[in-house]
């Protein structure tokens, strides 16, 4: 009989302590919208997650924003540099003590090439007039200036690789007679950098 009795308590103490489980579970409501088998966000903690998103956005577009200025400031910096000739904002291709001294070389003579555009326009007015002489004296004109500009420019990479090897012996002058040669094709008011020394001035 005391077994009968011990069994039928502990029955009645497992189907309280489940009740009572029950009751725990039901009073716990769960948010819809949180995952399963995660407690309910506090509004608190809501707010906060909500307010990190927003300060995230906010920092993106104030880095955007930032990144825009600094271009910005970098591109006018640059502009200045062309003009004013300042090494520190060059671009890449610009920056050096070899291409400087090209420049300086290219800046501080007469070019043929740098006058090839003006005598272009007086060569093509002068063939465009159907006068047989002149049309002839047109294309003679051409065959002289294609000659003096190639004769030039030999000559003047001549030179200056010479000059870049007995000013430079211990650095790399590779390009810089291109680079040179290209901006003497250039009028001298149009070249970028500026120039800065006078014709006739010894780089």
């Amino acid at each position: 009989m005391g077994f009968v009795f011990r069994s039928r308590a502990t029955k009645e103490e497992k189907a309280a302590v489940a009740d009572k489980g029950q009751l725990t579970d039901s009073k716990q409501i769960r948010d819809p919208q949180a995952p399963k088998g995660r407690p309910t966000p506090k509004r608190s903690e809501a707010q906060s997650q909500r307010r990190s998103v927003a300060n995230t956005s906010l920092t993106r577009k104030d880095a955007a924003k930032r990144q825009r200025e600094e271009r910005r400031s970098a591109l006018e910096r640059q502009r200045q540099a062309l003009a004013g000739g300042d090494e520190r904002y060059l671009p890449a291709r610009d920056k050096g003590p070899v291409r400087k001294f090209a420049r300086d070389f290219i800046d501080s003579r007469f070019n043929v090439a740098e006058f090839f555009l003006p005598m272009a326009v007086i060569i093509l007015v002068l063939s465009m007039v159907r006068v047989g002489a002149l049309q002839n004296i047109a294309l003679l004109l051409w065959l002289v200036v294609i000659v003096l500009i190639v004769l030039d420019a030999a000559v003047s990479g001549f030179r200056l690789r010479k000059r870049l090897k007995e000013r430079f012996p211990d650095q790399s002058t590779r390009g810089a007679v291109a680079y040179a040669l290209m901006r003497s094709l250039q009028m001298r008011r149009l070249r970028l950098p500026k120039p800065q020394v006078k014709r006739g001035e010894r780089p």
